[in-house]
């Protein structure tokens, strides 16, 4: 029978058996035709209803599982990105203390570095350490996803620019057992950093304009501390203000424009310091696994030699930048849009502007172990999932392939 048929009859069927309520099986005839069709009807409907609740029922299983499926799938694909995001929290948020213990000694005197931690804490008690921690904690994940991406995307295509012009590939000699870096691999690998720190500026600088706000605002607010008797209103004017406020008050003050205060010294800085920080860890990555032989790579000691040193060298370069810009931000913030403010001159070499590196780099090494160490967990920690998921039965052979 056409299948369009055999619905028909099944339809007419459910039909009449929910029009006409049937009697009873233990009082029905047990001889004629008409018991035997009775019963064909009952048996067929109660078919036909298993069959549609089934159905449902392995919909909502399949439905569940295809969700279950298609979101490992992402999270498998953007792994780095996962990763990536995670791993900064928890790097920024550990070490924020000596990120503003860094920034209150760049931008005030203290005797040293205990000096610093007693004074915050005796004026401001622990708040004071994680004053503006919401800013850098709000832009974290957007951030590290763009540099991360930027930087891989272009480190490929100078790779392939370098291959085409000069017939050197890059790529394969650093994954060369036995290999070292050299001068296309660290130009490549500076290059690419470099790009991806000039990007990222048009996003972080806003925010940490206003984390720096946060950081010095209560010693803004002192008056010994404002050069002009004037700009203490609006120095105050940024004390106990949340992020969004933060934002809104250098609005007012200074105009939306305002927000990128201090953009060229900071522009210069990323860019720096992220070509600088790939730079060196990459070309300290390779030579770990060279000297460490095979599995170098998953071992947490090289990871952590490999991050803690690309943060030092990093900031042992940009620092006068950081502090020039931390100190122009600072000042600007005590004027209104259209007041002068004086430009800070980076000078390299010379004492004041290396007050604080010492926390700076002793931060750098802890922001970078931690986070190295997390974003390689939560990476194997992913892909052991994904192999799960396909040994239990589940997964495409595209799946494998982006494992």
């Amino acid at each position: 029978m056409p299948a369009d048929l055999r619905d028909d009859q099944e339809n007419r069927l459910q039909n009449d058996s929910a029009r006409r309520p049937l009697p009873p099986r233990s009082i029905m005839p047990q001889h004629g035709g008409n018991s035997h069709t009775t019963t064909t009807t009952t048996e067929g409907s109660s078919n036909i209803n298993n069959r549609d609740g089934g159905g449902a029922a392995r919909n909502t299983v399949d439905g569940a599982r295809t969700d279950v499926s298609n979101t490992r799938r992402l999270v498998k694909r953007y792994r780095v990105e996962v990763a990536a995001s995670a791993s900064s929290v928890l790097s920024t948020l550990t070490t924020f203390p000596l990120d503003s213990v860094k920034t209150r000694m760049q931008t005030y005197k203290y005797a040293g570095f205990l000096d610093c931690v007693r004074h915050t804490y005796q004026t401001e008690k622990m708040r004071g350490f994680f004053r503006g921690v919401t800013a850098p904690m709000a832009s974290i994940t957007l951030v590290r996803t763009v540099s991360f991406s930027i930087y891989q995307r272009s480190k490929y295509s100078y790779c392939d620019w370098v291959k085409k012009n000069f017939g050197v590939d890059v790529m394969s000699h650093v994954s060369a057992r036995g290999s070292y870096p050299n001068f296309w691999s660290v130009a490549t690998f500076g290059a690419a950093g470099a790009t991806a720190g000039s990007c990222i500026t048009l996003i972080a600088c806003p925010f940490e304009l206003t984390k720096l706000s946060a950081q010095v605002s209560v010693l803004m607010a002192d008056k010994k501390n404002c050069p002009k008797p004037e700009s203490h209103a609006i120095a105050a004017s940024y004390q106990n203000k949340g992020t969004l406020k933060t934002f809104g008050n250098i609005i007012k003050h200074r105009g939306f424009m305002g927000l990128y205060t201090g953009f060229r010294l900071h522009l210069l800085r990323d860019t720096l310091g992220t070509g600088t920080y790939f730079m060196t860890y990459e070309s300290s990555k390779q030579l770990l696994t060279t000297l460490g032989g095979d599995g170098t790579h998953s071992n947490p000691l090289a990871v952590l030699v490999a991050g803690g040193l690309c943060g030092i060298v990093s900031w042992a370069l940009i620092y006068p930048v950081d502090s020039a810009k931390s100190i122009y931000q600072r000042n600007s913030l005590m004027y209104s849009k259209g007041q002068t403010v004086e430009p800070v001159k980076i000078a390299f070499f010379q004492r004041n502007m290396y007050r604080g590196l010492g926390v700076s780099m002793g931060r750098s090494c802890a922001v970078n172990a931690v986070f190295f160490s997390s974003f390689e967990f939560l990476k194997k920690r992913i892909k052991a999932m994904d192999e799960h998921s396909h040994t239990s039965g589940g997964g495409s052979g595209r799946d494998k392939l982006l494992q």
